[in-house]
């Protein structure tokens, strides 16, 4: 399992010596959280989705594998200032459509949010500090759930549009 305290003292290692050289404000601290159970094939859209942003981070964000495992997330949850969550998401299109939405959305009940969702929005009732982080919620239709390690056609075809708006939600972030 991955050493979340690990991978945010990396992380701040590498930006305060960026941020040293110059004296402007912090930068957001942003998190890309990939949620879902990989065994149980287009569940794990999240996980995959992270996975293939881990072969290139987008610039100024962590990308982590969070799974099913979100209250082991808190750590990567107090740290960050931005959340953008990936997960399956049964909101009645077809299979593979991208879906995006805020957690006030969940709150007002006008989204049927995945199981994962509703665990990160609970999980921040378990954080510290006042300030919750702002969160973006990346929802896939799924195809099948099912027992299965792979993603269904409809689903993986959906990986690259679903990558491309994380990285472009990152930067949207950075440049605010």
């Amino acid at each position: 399992m991955l050493d979340f305290s690990e991978l945010m003292d990396s992380f701040s290692e590498k930006r305060k010596t960026k941020n040293e050289k110059r004296s402007t404000p912090r930068e957001p601290r942003i998190l890309i959280a990939g949620l879902g159970n990989l065994l149980l094939m287009d569940d794990g859209v999240g996980v995959h989705a992270v996975l293939e942003l881990q072969k290139n981070p987008p610039e100024g964000a962590v990308v982590a594998e969070v799974g099913t495992a979100v209250l082991n997330a808190l750590e990567l949850l107090e740290w960050a200032d931005k959340v953008l969550a990936i997960d399956a998401m049964q909101a009645g299109g077809e299979p593979g459509t991208v879906y995006a939405f805020g957690t006030e959305d969940v709150d007002r009940g006008g989204i049927k949010a995945s199981l994962h969702e509703l665990n990160l929005i609970s999980a921040l009732n378990f954080l510290k500090r006042k300030a919750k982080p702002e969160i973006v919620i990346f929802g896939v239709e799924p195809d099948r759930i099912d027992f299965g390690l792979e993603l269904t056609p409809a689903v993986a075809a959906a990986l690259p549009e679903l990558t491309a708006a994380a990285r472009k939600q990152v930067q949207r972030w950075r440049s605010q």
